[in-house]
């Protein structure tokens, strides 16, 4: 049977929404002002205060009703999402949903996620629920993953009942508080990759379930255009973003104990790969593999946190 979806006059959690902005140009804008007409939204903005886009005033146009609070730099996805929960938690609300500036959440997805984590928390404890993603860019509706003993394992996003999965990614996903409060914040030193691959983690270590409902979908784009290798497709950012995915993996894999196996195995197996596309892919090679062997001795000195601005030139998401 397909778990309800809770009408909006039934008493139900009481959900609010996190909404990170980074340079949001006026799309952003008018997808938050549509997600405060479903439920109340905090958004936290990471642009950096002398950013050139800032001369726009996209921001005139925000929802009154939406709480904005401004960190006027990029402190990363994490510490910003951090300081969201913080203002729902201070105000009472039971739980939250992330999202990114580009990630759409109709009624029927808010309603679905806050409806089946009520239901779901009825009998066990949860941390987090999230819908599938379709990134067209990327070949449609995505997989849920796994950990394997030696790799990662997809499990398709189909049915009508939650999959018990090991993690989702954080836009779009619902998070019970009362769990947030006992799982604890998400680790705002690896500053944006793989942020909620190890929140997730900890959230299965510590007993609360992870669960992917596969009849809610949620258009979300994953990086910028990707590069197409040998048939397959590859999310590709900027040369700043690759220095953190390439940092944190070879962090947590060194030194994070939690971290399960199969994931370490199979980030093992993609790095070389990511090494060899991304460059290739880019239109700055050299300034890519530069970022990324910067990111890899790092990640080896476990030297983690933000990225000097002065390192890059300008900070890229």
């Amino acid at each position: 049977m397909r778990p309800t979806i809770y009408p909006r006059t039934e008493t139900r959690l009481q959900a609010g929404a996190v909404v990170i902005f980074f340079r949001p140009d006026r799309e952003a804008v008018a997808r938050a002002n549509r997600l405060a007409q479903i439920l109340p939204v905090v958004i936290v903005d990471n642009t950096p205060i002398h950013a050139v886009e800032r001369s726009v005033d996209v921001l005139s146009d925000l929802d009154t009703a939406i709480v904005y609070l401004d960190n006027a730099a990029n402190v990363g996805i994490a510490a910003a999402q951090n300081r969201g929960v913080d203002n729902l938690l201070q105000r009472g609300f039971d739980c939250a949903l992330l999202f990114d500036q580009d990630s759409d959440a109709s009624v029927e997805i808010v309603e679905g996620l806050v409806g089946t984590l009520q239901q779901l928390r009825g009998s066990q404890r949860v941390a987090v629920v999230g819908p599938a993603y379709d990134d067209p860019q990327l070949g449609g509706i995505a997989s849920f993953v796994k950990f394997g003993p030696f790799g990662i394992e997809r499990v398709p996003a189909e049915g009508q009942f939650p999959l018990a999965v090991d993690f989702l990614i954080a836009s779009g996903s619902c998070i019970d508080l009362s769990a947030w409060r006992a799982i604890g914040p998400m680790e705002a030193a690896l500053f944006i990759d793989f942020v909620d691959v190890e929140w997730c983690v900890r959230a299965k270590r510590a007993g609360y379930g992870v669960f992917g409902l596969p009849w809610l979908v949620m258009r979300h784009r994953l990086g910028d255009q990707p590069a197409v290798v040998l048939g397959r497709r590859f999310a590709m950012h900027s040369a700043f973003r690759h220095y953190f995915l390439f940092r944190n993996a070879v962090a947590l894999i060194l030194y994070n104990r939690d971290m399960p196996l199969g994931w370490k195995l199979s980030e093992l197996r993609k790095l070389p790969v990511r090494l060899l596309i991304y460059p290739i892919a880019s239109k700055q090679p050299a300034e890519q593999i530069r970022m990324i062997c910067r990111g890899l001795l790092d990640g080896i000195r476990n030297r983690l946190g933000p990225l000097s601005p002065s390192s890059t030139g300008r900070q890229e998401r």
